[in-house]
């Protein structure tokens, strides 16, 4: 059975940061791409980040060069490390798994609140 387990989302203080973890279990993650989405309120889901299973990176504009996504895939987890968090990045935040290119499979999300 696959799971994806957000953690790490809480209310912070423009400026501030969060890492955000998601714990994997049920496929061979260092074979899949992971990828971290947010949706606000009233808003369509977006995509935030991405790494490949070569560990090739890329970002949403509007998070570049302030979040930092990365992979341990000796313990299964994703992370994104959130730095400069701004008002606008509050949203629930979801990761997703895409194995064998075809197979999508999502976390059920972490609140992030930023406060200015």
């Amino acid at each position: 059975q696959v799971q994806l387990v957000e953690s790490g989302g809480g209310s912070v203080q423009a400026g501030g940061s969060l890492r955000l973890s998601c714990a994997v279990s049920g496929f061979t993650f260092n074979t899949a791409s992971m990828a971290w989405f947010r949706q606000a309120p009233g808003k369509e889901r977006e995509g935030v980040a991405r790494i490949s299973r070569d560990g090739i990176t890329t970002y949403a504009d509007s998070v570049k060069g302030r979040f930092t996504i990365s992979r341990d895939n000796a313990k299964n987890i994703l992370y994104l490390q959130m730095n400069s968090l701004k008002p606008e990045d509050t949203a629930m935040y979801y990761c997703q798994a895409t194995v064998l290119n075809v197979y999508k499979y999502w976390g059920q999300g972490t609140q992030v609140t930023v406060s200015s």
